[in-house]
């Protein structure tokens, strides 16, 4: 099983930059850098991820010698581990749930954030978990955990979610994408649950069919079924004005 090496830092810029810089400097396996607050933080599609003290950032060093086509499937074992850790901090009967590709989300709020980024033979893991703060100004509903009526501490938190997450990888290691894949099934809104997704050059929508084997999004549109490998997920959601 995966062990982690935890570096903690009081401020960084981005805690993936720093893992990156390490993972250039060899760092083994597992080493994992956690900032109390980030000034630089970002999330996917370069999106700023706002980063006060309060919350968990971390970044994980994973050498797991994948073919590249299979580095999708980190970002949604990642999501299980989260959504695992929060449930375990979470009153009973208050459970994650998950959206395409990767968000983890409590009472229809948004949580964390998953960023997988490649660096030379390595992977850097970086999530960012909403314990005490949500952010503000962002075009989406959040939660945090103890908004949620959990009781967490960071450091709590990040023990959690390093456990869920070693074991996930053991999983992954040892029966490949398929376990993951059902699991991640099971947490995520129902099959027929109408989806709008934001594609680079459109906005579509359709009934959310599953996810295919490799992890793209499954969706029934009246040309058809199709397969989307990027965008961005709403639930139940109608074309915009305009578009």
């Amino acid at each position: 099983m995966t062990v982690f090496d935890v570096r903690h830092y009081d401020r960084l810029g981005s805690t993936n930059d720093e893992a990156r810089r390490l993972a250039d400097a060899g760092a083994a396996h597992g080493t994992v850098v956690h900032a109390d607050e980030q000034s630089s933080g970002r999330g996917r599609l370069a999106r700023r991820w706002f980063s006060p003290p309060g919350n968990l950032y971390l970044s994980i060093v994973l050498r797991l010698d994948l073919p590249p086509e299979r580095s999708v499937e980190v970002g949604f074992l990642a999501a299980l581990a989260v959504a695992d850790a929060v449930d375990a901090l979470l009153p009973r009967h208050t459970r994650a749930m998950l959206k395409w590709p990767n968000d983890v989300l409590v009472k229809d709020g948004k949580i964390a954030g998953i960023l997988a980024e490649q660096a030379g033979a390595a992977m850097i893991l970086g999530i960012g978990l909403n314990v005490l703060h949500a952010p503000g100004g962002v075009p989406y509903q959040v939660s945090t955990i103890v908004g949620c009526g959990g009781l967490a501490t960071v450091d709590g938190t990040r023990e959690k979610l390093l456990l869920a997450l070693a074991a996930w990888i053991e999983v992954w290691q040892q029966d490949g994408f398929a376990p993951i894949r059902s699991a991640w099934l099971a947490r995520a809104h129902s099959l027929g649950s109408t989806l709008g997704v934001r594609l680079a050059d459109r906005f579509v929508t359709g009934q959310f069919a599953g996810i295919d084997t490799d992890g793209a999004l499954l969706l029934d549109t009246p040309q058809g079924r199709g397969r989307i490998v990027a965008g961005d997920v709403r639930l139940e959601a109608t074309v915009p004005a305009g578009e």
